[in-house]
């Protein structure tokens, strides 16, 4: 890969002055047939376009051709006022790096895959002698055998419970494991056979867990029979208790592949992926299909810029599978532009043949037909909820006095139980309804802050975010600036994020503080803003409840984050705080002392009593304790 092309002579030096088409002919003579990746931008810098091209010199030179052009296209041009070149060695690389690059820089003219969230797998670890099964979402580092992806944690989750009942595989932590003394809820209620606690030989284990293995890789066509054959023989031998868990195994086996849907006989590991286009707004409805079952489907929305459905598609496609595996099929519901260099591209990654498919009979194009369907019906939900969104912003917009309907929405609050385990939420709302993506949360970190001032903590949580902004974005060219804040507070609470916002130079951000009101009802909130009288929205305002919405889902985050932090602290352990004490030790103390609580009262010589801890160790447990309190 070579460094950025600029034009070789005078002419082209003067390109910066040029725009359109004459600026893009000014760079054709510095330019050859190599293969690589270009981007437009505009007068202030911007990017418009990045693309790649198997020959940056003809593809530059349609693009200088002031005819033949989509509208879409001759707008892109008209903006440009200068252009970047990387050449790379392959066009399969120039595809990978074009992808990326349209990841990092969100140009104005490009179809952007807006929400690329990781998906989530089970696992089953093997660096046990008794594998754990679990959810497991992020870089795949641990040790185990990962199945999937799922379509969401909820379709985990489903999977999970219904395994855990036909498997009665574990899923607690191995610290956990090893300080059990006695069997967990799990054992109780058919979820676990307790082998913590010597319930089920390492051999019976070790065959729950192969069956889990093969009913998750798909090979389980025998197991519900032979499972059926093992329950009659206990019947017949008369041990009823074994029995009736042999029935409880098949039924849960039965519910997890009548909970799937669709489970195809033909195919056995592919994507499907299907396209509506309407009104310039697009939906792509992705289906997860694994060892020939259907693990669950997703829906996207991204921005297409006016394209077609060939450009789309292979966008999607290639930031879709930048950070994820591709499976050994991806059936589409139209054909791309590139599909042999996208396959290409896919089984480079993948390590092995990716093929790209467009079927049209037979049981793929019968999958394709049901995406298609789901696709269609998806985005007419939500371009209906997207009308009544745009209506009731023009709402906000009359209601507060705004000079143009907000494209983004803040809203804080805070969270704690008399300062401990403080937390602020920030949740964002847009055009298409809530951003869930873009929630934060602060952990309150001011030590100087008196238990229960909410002043304070609002005031790191404001500084903190905006710090941030002008961090990164001190021009205020992307999108993550705010139209307005909305604060849970009324005058003196707005007073106060008035002073915060003339402290970080953005006094020009509109903000609403929204009190409670008479007697604190739902309904009666007061509106705040600076300079000017409380107001009060008439009752039955579609604006008032879209406020409401707004604010009792920052109220539901920041509750949601600060339990969520307290009981995290209070399920810590304090011997996991003790350098030294690993899961064998720490249960040899609890097990001697009944508590850490215990353990941290013990003397050195009771301390010393306990199996496996040494002198060194007892002082090391002893000090632990001893010079905190």
């Amino acid at each position: 890969m070579t460094d950025p092309k600029s034009p070789a002579n005078s002419d082209a030096e003067d390109a910066v002055t040029l725009t359109g088409h004459a600026c893009v002919q000014s760079y054709l003579r510095s330019l050859d047939n190599s293969p690589g990746v270009y981007r437009m931008l505009d007068a202030q810098q911007r990017v418009l376009y990045v693309g790649k091209a198997r020959s940056l010199k003809k593809r530059v030179s349609n693009y200088a051709n002031p005819k033949g052009h989509s509208p879409r296209i001759e707008r892109m041009i008209s903006e440009t006022s200068s252009m970047m070149f990387l050449t790379t060695k392959t066009e399969t690389e120039a595809l990978l790096l074009e992808q990326n690059l349209i990841k990092q820089l969100k140009p104005k003219f490009n179809v952007l895959l807006r929400d690329d969230k990781s998906f989530p797998n089970i696992l089953v670890t093997t660096s046990h002698d008794f594998p754990q099964i679990k959810k497991h979402r992020g870089a795949k580092r641990e040790k185990g055998d990962y199945y999937g992806p799922f379509a969401s944690a909820g379709a985990v989750n489903r999977t999970l419970n219904q395994l855990q009942r036909a498997f009665l595989l574990r899923n607690c932590s191995d610290s956990d494991f090893e300080t059990r003394s006695r069997p967990c809820l799990q054992f109780q209620i058919k979820r676990c056979s307790a082998p913590c606690v010597g319930k089920v030989s390492g051999e019976d284990y070790a065959k729950l867990v192969r069956d889990a293995q093969n009913f998750l890789s798909g090979r389980s066509t025998n197991m519900q029979e032979s499972l059926a054959k093992d329950m009659q023989q206990a019947s017949e031998d008369m041990e009823f208790e074994r029995a009736a868990a042999l029935r409880d195994r098949i039924r849960a086996l039965t519910q997890v592949q009548t909970a799937q849907g669709i489970n195809p006989q033909t195919v056995a590991e592919a994507d499907i992926i299907a396209l509506h286009l309407e009104h310039g707004q697009a939906c792509v409805q992705v289906f997860f299909i694994r060892a020939n079952q259907n693990w669950g489907n997703r829906d996207f929305y991204p921005k297409t810029a006016n394209a077609a459905e060939p450009e789309i598609l292979q966008a999607f496609m290639g930031q879709f599978y930048s950070d994820k595996e591709p499976p050994r099929q991806i059936i589409l519901s139209h054909g791309i532009e590139d599909p042999d260099l996208m396959a290409e591209a896919l089984s480079g990654k993948l390590g092995r043949k990716v093929e790209i498919l467009v079927p049209q009979r037979g049981e793929k194009q019968e999958l394709v037909t049901s995406a298609l369907r789901n696709a269609r019906e998806s985005l007419a939900r939500k371009m209906s909820e997207s009308a009544t969104q745009t209506k009731l912003l023009k709402g906000v917009a009359e209601a507060f006095d705004l000079d143009a309907p907000p494209k983004r929405i803040e809203v804080y609050d805070n969270s704690h139980i008399q300062g401990t385990n403080a937390v602020g939420g920030m949740i964002v709302a847009g055009e298409e309804g809530f951003l869930r993506n873009q929630y934060r949360k602060f952990n309150i970190k001011g030590e100087d802050l008196v238990p229960g001032d909410d002043f304070g903590m609002m005031k790191e949580v404001l500084l903190r975010r905006f710090k941030r902004l002008q961090k990164e974005d001190p021009e205020r060219k992307s999108d993550m600036w705010p139209d307005l804040l909305l604060i849970d507070g009324g005058a003196g609470q707005v007073s106060a994020v008035r002073e915060i916002m003339r402290e970080m130079n953005v006094e020009d951000i509109a903000m609403v503080g929204v009190a409670k009101g008479v007697d604190r009802d739902a309904g009666k909130e007061e509106f705040h803003r600076t300079g000017k009288r409380a107001f009060a929205l008439r009752h039955n305002d579609p604006v008032l409840y879209f406020i409401q919405r707004l604010r009792d889902e920052a109220h539901r985050f920041a509750i949601g984050t600060h339990r969520a932090k307290r009981a995290k602290s209070q399920l810590k352990n304090p011997l996991d705080e003790v350098e030294g004490v690993g899961p064998k030790r720490k249960k040899a103390l609890l097990m001697h002392f009944g508590s850490a609580k215990a353990v941290a009262r013990a003397n050195l010589s009771d301390l010393l009593s306990v199996e496996g801890v040494s002198e060194a160790m007892a002082r090391t447990i002893y000090d632990h304790f001893h010079e905190k309190g």
